[in-house]
């Protein structure tokens, strides 16, 4: 059980981070990446014997992702604003990370699911297609409609024009 909890403390941020990207907000994140960090825990034997260990794992972080979407009632809604912040203007915390999470939140899910997995995750193609039970010609072009998508956004375009 010692190389579970070297992965987990090596790899937690990037799960995290991971969630948050696919449309989770931090608390949310933390606890599909949790969940799915039990699951991996139960067939720690499997997981540990995959030939990319780290690609089964986004596997089932995506799978538990998904799981958690398809319930009808997600329990509490945290809020990012307290009730006496309400009235305050939230609009002079907008950066970089805004505008891109709001980009991302454009994409359709498999694009999205693509693009982290791909520039966040850093998975090849082919580690990208065994994750997501498609052909490696399938994430090409969910990858090239989602980075066309992106150079249109207009979020993205400001952005650009700021550098």
């Amino acid at each position: 059980m010692d190389d579970f909890s070297e992965y987990v403390a090596a790899r937690w941020p990037t799960l995290v981070r991971s969630a948050v990207l696919l449309g989770c907000n931090h608390p949310e994140a933390e606890d599909v990446v949790q969940t799915a960090l039990e699951r991996c825990l139960l067939k720690w034997g499997k997981v540990r014997a995959a030939d990319d260990r780290d690609a089964y794992v986004h596997r089932i972080l995506i799978n538990t992702f998904l799981s958690a979407r398809r319930r009808r009632w997600h329990g509490e809604r945290p809020s990012a604003v307290l009730p006496e912040y309400a009235g305050l203007d939230q609009t002079t915390g907008v950066d970089d990370t805004d505008a891109v999470t709001r980009a991302l939140d454009r994409l359709p899910g498999d694009q999205r699911t693509a693009v982290v997995l791909r520039y966040y995750a850093h998975l090849s193609e082919q580690q990208m297609a065994s994750v997501l039970g498609v052909p490696a010609g399938t994430v090409k072009s969910r990858l090239s409609r989602a980075v066309k998508a992106l150079a249109q956004d207009p979020d993205l375009a400001e952005l650009r024009e700021t550098r």
